[in-house]
C-alpha cells in the first residue's frame, strides 16, 4: 500500500513533518509518498496547495493525507476542500489551553519558528561555529567543550555535534579516533583532560563499509576488514577507559542527542 503525504504549514513545515513522521513510523506496512509545502500563508498559496493535494487524489485513486500545522482556520478550511484526510496537530490542544488561559488562540501566521529570542539565537549560532571548529580534531582546544564525542571515522560525529548545536545551542566536539590510536589503545593524551565529557560513537561494521565505499570507493579505508579491525579496537578502548558508548546504526540522530543529554544530565530545550 502507498499513500501520499502533504505536510502543510504557515511556516517552516517542519513541526508538521517532525510530527508527521513519528505518527506514520508507527505504520510499517504502509508506503508513503511525502511532499512538504512550507509558508502557505494566504488564500492564493492555499487554493494552490488545495489543487495540488486535489490532482495528486485524481491521480492515484487515493485519499490523500494532511499533516496540517497552519493556524488560520480559514486557510485549512481551503486545503480541507481539496478531498483529503486533513490531520491538524494543533487541533487536539487549542480547545482545552483556550479554556484554560480563559483567552481564544489569535490565528495568527508564521509563529512557530519566529526570532523571538536573540539571546538564545546567538547561543546557537556560536555552538555551531563551534561544532564545525572542532570537527574531526580540527581544533583541540577542549575547555570550552559541554561534551566531546569520540569514534572512528563516519560513525556519526559531525552530524550529531551539529544537530545538539543547531538545536540546543550544546558545544558539542568530536575527536575521531587513529589508527595509531587504536593500535596503542590508549586515550590521545589532549583528551585525559576532559575525560568527564567524553562519549563514544560506534556502528556496525556492515553499515560503516558502505558509508565508507560511498566516500571513498575500492580504498582500504572502505573494506569490511578495516572496519571491523577499528570498531573492535575502539569499542575495546572505550570499555577500558570507562566512556559510555552507543552503537549508532539503527538510531536518529534525534534519539542519539536524547540519549547524549540524558547521560550528561542536560537539560535544554529545543530553540
Amino acid at each position: 500500500m502507498q499513500r501520499t503525504v502533504f505536510y502543510i504549514s504557515d511556516s517552516t513545515g517542519i513541526t508538521a513533518e517532525t510530527i508527521g513522521n513519528s505518527i506514520l513510523a508507527q505504520f510499517e506496512g504502509v508506503q508513503f509518498d511525502k511532499h512538504r509545502l512550507p509558508f502557505i500563508d494566504d488564500a492564493q498559496k492555499a487554493e494552490a496547495a488545495a489543487l495540488r493535494i486535489k490532482t495528486r487524489y485524481a491521480q492515484t485513486g487515493e485519499r490523500p493525507i494532511v499533516v496540517n500545522t497552519m493556524a488560520s482556520r480559514d486557510l485549512c478550511e481551503i486545503v480541507a476542500e481539496s478531498g483529503a484526510l486533513m490531520l491538524d496537530v494543533f487541533a487536539p490542544f487549542i480547545g482545552p489551553l483556550e479554556e484554560e488561559l480563559g483567552a481564544k488562540r489569535s490565528g495568527a501566521v508564521n509563529r512557530s519558528h519566529g526570532l523571538v529570542d536573540f539571546d538564545k539565537y546567538e547561543a546557537r549560532i556560536n555552538a555551531t561555529n563551534y561544532a564545525l571548529s572542532h570537527d574531526d580534531g580540527i581544533d583541540v582546544d577542549y575547555a570550552q567543550a559541554d561534551l566531546i564525542l569520540v569514534g572512528v571515522s563516519r560513525s556519526g560525529k559531525t552530524p550529531t555535534c551539529l544537530y545538539m548545536a543547531l538545536h540546543y545551542g550544546v558545544s558539542a566536539a568530536n575527536y575521531p579516533l587513529t589508527d595509531d590510536d587504536l593500535d596503542k589503545l590508549e586515550l590521545p593524551a589532549r583528551l585525559r583532560p576532559y575525560k568527564d565529557r567524553l562519549f563514544g560513537l560506534t556502528i556496525d561494521p556492515q553499515r560503516l563499509a558502505q558509508i565508507r565505499e560511498q566516500r571513498r570507493a575500492g580504498s582500504r579505508y572502505a573494506t569490511l576488514e578495516q572496519c571491523r579491525w577499528e570498531l573492535s579496537q575502539a569499542e575495546k578502548l572505550m570499555r577500558r577507559e570507562g566512556i559510555h558508548s552507543l552503537n549508532t546504526t539503527h538510531v536518529s540522530i534525534e534519539e542519539i542527542a536524547s540519549k547524549i543529554f540524558d547521560r550528561f544530565g542536560i537539560e535544554r530545550t529545543m530553540f
